[in-house]
């Protein structure tokens, strides 16, 4: 019987029978219940192996044991595509970052003036004789005003000056108490003033076509002359005291 068990346990499977052979007394009967002891025999053997089943190989001197039931745990794997993708992420926010900081603490650098001029829109600037003139006096004035051939204006009277329209002072510049102003309405058109005794602008100002910005006192020649870049003009005419282009 001993063989029979130790066969099946080192085979670690259920088995169905086994061979029990046990040895008789010469003066003992017959045994009524060897089919009994069978059983029992092999329902022993078969619960041990299925104990010694669930059970791992000893590891450092602990048995470990395993439910066998408990579903198997797979790991995330993340695909080639997805990596390539968080780190082209990770970098586009990297660069965001670091245009963010240089155009906070160094606003000159040369990839920020690269990336304002191509977005930057330029406007087209207006032609000289686009705008619209006005009077250098005011209406009330009784300064009588004559234009040159070569397209100067002039008068010699007491008057308050204005603009011949809207711009920006260019320049201030004063000899033996005479003032002279370069007033910019482009960056190519400009208007000159000499013989003025007051000035009430300085460099930067804008001046409007409707504010004065001068005043003469009417004892030395009040002269205006208009320019487009370096060459002066002449292709207008006088309207009582406002200049008007030539068609």
């Amino acid at each position: 019987m001993n063989e029979g068990l130790e066969y099946a346990q080192m085979l670690e499977i259920p088995v169905s029978t086994v061979n029990v052979v046990k040895k008789r007394s010469l003066f003992s009967r017959k045994p009524k219940h060897t089919d009994d002891l069978k059983d029992r025999v092999v329902e022993s053997v078969n619960e041990r192996v299925g104990e010694d089943a669930m059970q791992l190989p000893e590891a450092n001197g602990y048995v470990q044991t395993e439910d066998l039931t408990a579903p198997v745990k797979q790991k995330k794997k993340h695909s080639v595509a997805a990596k390539v993708i968080i780190a082209e992420t990770a970098a586009a926010c990297l660069i965001a970052a670091g245009i963010f900081v240089t155009n906070v603490f160094v606003p000159n650098t040369a990839i920020n003036t690269f990336m304002g001029s191509l977005t930057a829109v330029k406007e087209k600037e207006a032609a000289y004789n686009q705008f619209k003139l006005t009077s250098v006096v005011s209406d009330l004035s009784d300064a009588e005003i004559a234009v040159t051939d070569d397209g100067v204006i002039h008068f010699t009277q007491k008057a308050t000056l204005y603009p011949v329209c809207d711009g920006e002072v260019a320049s201030v510049t004063e000899t033996d108490g005479v003032y002279t102003v370069k007033i910019a309405h482009t960056s190519k058109f400009s208007s000159v003033f000499t013989g003025l005794d007051t000035v009430y602008a300085q460099v930067g100002d804008d001046v409007k076509s409707n504010v004065p910005f001068a005043y003469s006192k009417g004892e030395k020649e009040v002269r205006v002359s208009m320019f487009d870049g370096e060459t002066q003009l002449n292709c207008y005419t006088l309207s009582g005291t406002v200049p008007v282009w030539k068609s």
